[in-house]
């Protein structure tokens, strides 16, 4: 594959003068012999031919550094860049011929007297892949299962919207994007899907990269692929920065023909009441002037910057797709009236011009990608005719929201224009994958950027207490400071600030952890010449960063970047103590404090992809090993922490996951390439049993009591039943309830041969009726529990030896449940916390022990902050206590009760997800 060659001169280009030569600065890699960054060389690459050829010329001539063994084969050239004297090179990592995600490597060099000399390199590659590249899981398998794992992940902890009719349009499609090697560990081969279509339940559109462990089946990654503004919207809070691999689609180009003539100058009323000039296009064909200019790129590529109306369409309908049918803003006059104001259209407009210019003049940037692509902006969209207020890129265009009553247009803020805009630049660069560090790090630089863009457009200073705001100017009625999804002068956000938290929650914080970065990155423009530091921050981010760099290969980055440019000493000490003030070391994770008692470190699984489970005082979980290339395996042990830990599952190449326990068995979920295995071991040890087979998969946790195990099989999409087994049984006992596509059954629990579940069944005409039900295996009867209102939705039941306690939607809000409880004979219904109050929870899932209710909720929230993050209650059966189980910062998942007041769950907070437990509450945390 050629490389792309992008020449990006800037109007006043940086002189490097050469270097003095010395020793290589030589930063190790994590994980891998190369180093992740190599300074301070001037070594000869040679004349001969091209800048690619050269740079792989130069890591072969120095293996013993760079641990690369055969740069010919395992490096295809991505992007050479020249900027003056400067050739950046950018190198991807091939495995035996398969991508490896991430794998990247960069070489630095000037030409001079018409040589080549290397100054640097840096990335990421991974020397120890040893894995094959030959599928067992067919291409089909991997995209059935990736919209499988998209749906489950959408389902939430209720029951799933309705699947609709046979005939129905399926809600999600995948389409297979070929194989690519995860670089854990030896490496783990994958299929990439993209999932995209709408939600069944919110109706938001979904586009999602998911990657499908080629042996097994199992979906090992998966992250959103849209990048948005905030953390709300777009199809979920979290994005992709991978997903650009297919093609994104452009505007036809019968639709830019339509409006060809010429060049014209006209005017609009940005929303803030200024008048500004835009670029248009006169179309001489009908007279009309046309959002589009042709002006600034016309000396080279000729593509142009247009401004799109697609206030009819709703967002599913624009992401990563362009409507046969929408047309750019046009007027019968240059001067654009008040429609196009209150669209948001000519703030549009004008701010992607310039941003545009900026690039161009401070960066010697031609466009997004460097090479003078066509801009293209979308205006005014809805989601389903409603208010739609946020924005994103999503790999080809940027989408601005129509606002809503409190929000305007959300291109009616140059810094939102501008982060928009530079997603479109990381991505044409560094191309930082949008999911946990390297994610926040793609927040971070385009937060900067957008922040530096706006504040120099109109003058303000760097120490105006609004300086640091982002969408400060989105606000109908609200304070500027009210207003602002970040601040990046915040004055407290540091790394000892960062949320852990799981892919499935903004992609792994990737706007909750990114102002720590920014943070930094606007400190250094606050105490440095502006531009200066705008020219260290663009260099580190086109010629050093890589796809999966974070904060610490982000730091090393800017510092180097900024030695480049030749800076003063006392500017190279502000850099460094920039970084430093905001807690970006090396290292810096090992900092996070929580006030849980590990049970088990580093499970390099989701916190939603496998639950563990407690009873009898053992613990089950699910663990990879420590580089996590490895499929789960079922771990045991006690909860007090004493004794030695168990391996309970085979190691056999299957993913192992959703153990429960009662403290003598253990019962899991098996999947393999084409099925599924309900397990079942003795904790004391001896032969694994199978207990049912499935092609499909099974839902949620099984459970075992004693004698009984009770599960619900998958049969086909929404077609499910549930069965149990008890001792001696041969074949399980299928439970005819809740039978039908439409219809659902689920929310497992069980204790003393009694389980409680959940079903819904459909009454026709879009109405459904839920139900709280306890099913005695011994007797065969089967209690109703009632309820107080009419239940729009049931989740998680756990039952006690007197209870059955289950979560419940009946009103129409936000989302908050009653968590309820009831007598075994369905007597005594009363609510422990309450569906509405100020003290609402808006729970997922429940566990109980005779002596205690713990309740795992979350609060909506459009920006996401720690206390809203999904977080453990815990209640008095009676409900007259409430606390807080643990106040770790970050992400903590469904939890499993042990007995009296204790419970085990897995924890992110330290960055990791661990198995953790407390066994009393930690107060209220205030």
């Amino acid at each position: 594959m050629a490389a792309l060659v992008v020449s990006a001169v800037p109007a006043q280009a940086v002189a490097v003068p050469p270097p003095t030569p010395g020793p290589a600065e030589v930063v190790p890699g994590k994980g891998t012999s190369t180093p992740s960054l190599v300074g301070g060389i001037r070594e000869d690459a040679g004349a001969a031919g091209s800048a690619a050829d050269a740079a792989k010329r130069h890591l072969a001539e120095k293996k013993s550094r760079y641990r690369i063994d055969r740069p010919d084969r395992d490096l295809a050239p991505v992007q050479a860049v020249t900027n003056g004297a400067s050739e950046t090179v950018r190198l991807q990592q091939k495995h035996h011929g398969v991508d490896v995600l991430g794998g990247q490597y960069v070489v630095r060099m000037q030409r001079q007297s018409g040589k080549r000399v290397v100054t640097g390199a840096s990335g990421k590659y991974f020397t120890a892949l040893t894995t094959g590249i030959t599928p067992e899981v067919s291409e089909e398998l991997a995209v059935e299962r990736a919209v499988d794992a998209t749906l489950a992940q959408l389902d939430g902890e209720g029951f799933a919207a309705d699947p609709g009719d046979e005939g129905d349009a399926p809600p999600l499609t995948g389409t297979a994007r070929g194989l690519v090697v995860l670089p854990k560990g030896p490496g783990v081969l994958t299929h990439h899907v993209t999932v995209r279509g709408t939600d069944p339940a919110t109706r938001q559109p979904v586009l999602r990269e998911v990657y499908i462990d080629a042996k097994a089946g199992y979906p090992v990654l998966q992250y959103s692929g849209i990048k948005t503004f905030g953390t709300a919207g777009g199809g979920g809070s979290a994005s992709g920065s991978m997903a650009a691999s297919g093609s994104m689609a452009a505007a036809p180009a019968g639709q830019r023909a339509a409006a060809d003539g010429s060049a014209v100058k006209g005017s609009g009323v940005k929303f803030d009441g200024q008048t500004v000039e835009l670029d248009l296009t006169h179309d001489t064909s009908n007279n009309q002037y046309v959002m589009r200019d042709g002006a600034r790129m016309r000396d080279g590529s000729k593509a142009s910057i247009s401004t799109w109306d697609v206030r009819k369409k709703s967002v599913d309908e624009v992401s990563k797709q362009w409507p046969a049918d929408v047309l750019e803003f046009r007027s019968p006059n240059p001067a654009f009236d008040k429609e196009a104001t209150e669209s948001g259209a000519v703030d549009a407009h004008w701010a992607a011009g310039k941003v545009y210019d900026y690039y161009k003049s401070v960066h010697g940037r031609d466009s997004l990608d460097g090479r003078g692509m066509a801009i293209d902006s979308m205006v005014g969209v809805t989601y389903y005719g409603t208010p739609y207020a946020n924005a994103f890129w999503d790999g080809a265009k940027m989408v601005y929201g129509s606002g809503d009553q409190e929000h305007r247009p959300f291109s009616a803020s140059l810094d939102v224009v501008g982060h928009e805009m530079t997603h479109g630049v990381v991505e044409n660069s560094a191309n930082l994958v949008y999911a946990g560090q390297s994610g926040a790090l793609n927040e971070a630089i385009a937060d900067y950027f957008g922040n530096a863009i706006d504040t120099d457009a109109h003058g303000t200073a760097m120490d105006s207490p609004e300086a640091g705001l982002l969408g400060e100017g989105l606000c109908r009625t609200k304070s500027p400071r009210e207003c602002a999804t970040r601040d990046m002068n915040d004055g407290r956000t540091t790394a000892k600030s960062f949320l852990g938290v799981d892919f499935a929650t903004d992609n792994g914080g990737v706007h909750l952890n990114s102002t720590i970065f920014s943070g930094a990155l606007w400190d250094i423009r606050k105490d440095l010449n502006r531009t200066l530091a705008d020219k260290i921050v663009y260099r580190a981010l086109t010629e050093y960063m890589t796809p999966l760099d974070g904060f610490t290969e982000g730091r090393n980055a800017v510092i180097a970047a900024a030695k480049d440019l030749k800076v003063s000493a006392k500017d190279l000490n502000a850099v460094t103590r920039a970084f430093n003030a905001h807690g970006i070391v090396p290292d810096w994770e090992l900092a996070i404090g929580v006030d849980t008692d590990q049970l088990l470190g580093r499970l390099n699984t989701g916190l939603r992809d496998s639950r563990p489970g407690a009873g009898g005082g053992w613990w089950v979980a699910s663990k990879s090993n420590e580089s996590g290339s490895e499929p789960y395996s079922v771990w045991a042990g006690r909860v007090d922490g004493t004794g030695e830990k168990k391996l309970i599952s085979p190691n056999d190449g299957r993913f192992h996951t959703d153990p429960v326990t009662d403290g003598k068995t253990v019962v899991w979920v098996a999947q393999a390439a084409g099925n599924y295995d309900l397990l079942s071991r003795p904790l004391a040890g001896g032969p694994v049993k199978t207990l049912a087979h499935s092609r499909y998969g099974f839902h949620g946790q099984a459970k075992v009591d004693g004698d009984v195990v009770v599960f619900v099989q998958v049969f086909r999409r929404g077609a499910v039943q549930m069965a149990y087994l008890r001792k001696g049984d041969k074949e399980p006992t299928w439970v005819d309830d809740a039978l039908g596509r439409r219809n659902a059954i689920g929310q497992l629990s069980l204790k003393d041969g009694k389980i409680a579940y959940g079903t819904r069944v459909y009454k026709g005409r879009g109405k459904y009726e839920y139900a709280i039900k306890v099913l005695d295996t011994a007797s065969g009867k089967t209690t109703v529990m009632p309820q107080l209102g009419t239940p729009r939705n049931v989740g998680q039941t756990a039952i006690t030896s007197k209870y059955v306690f289950w979560t419940v939607d009946e009103v129409d809000d936000q989302g908050q449940r009653a968590v309820r409880r009831a007598n075994l004979d369905g007597t005594g219904v009363l609510d422990i916390s309450k569906e509405q109050g100020a003290d609402a929870l808006y729970p997922g899932t429940l566990t109980a022990s005779e002596d205690a209710v713990t309740v795992w909720s979350r609060t909506p929230d459009t920006q996401l902050h720690n206390e809203t993050l999904p977080k453990l209650w815990q209640f008095s059966v009676d409900g007259s206590r409430r606390a807080r189980m643990s106040c770790n910062r970050g992400e903590q998942g469904p939890p499993a009760a042990v007995s009296g007041t204790q419970v085990v769950w897995t924890d992110s907070s330290t960055g990791y997800a661990d198995l953790v437990t407390r066994t009393r509450p930690a107060g209220n945390c205030g």
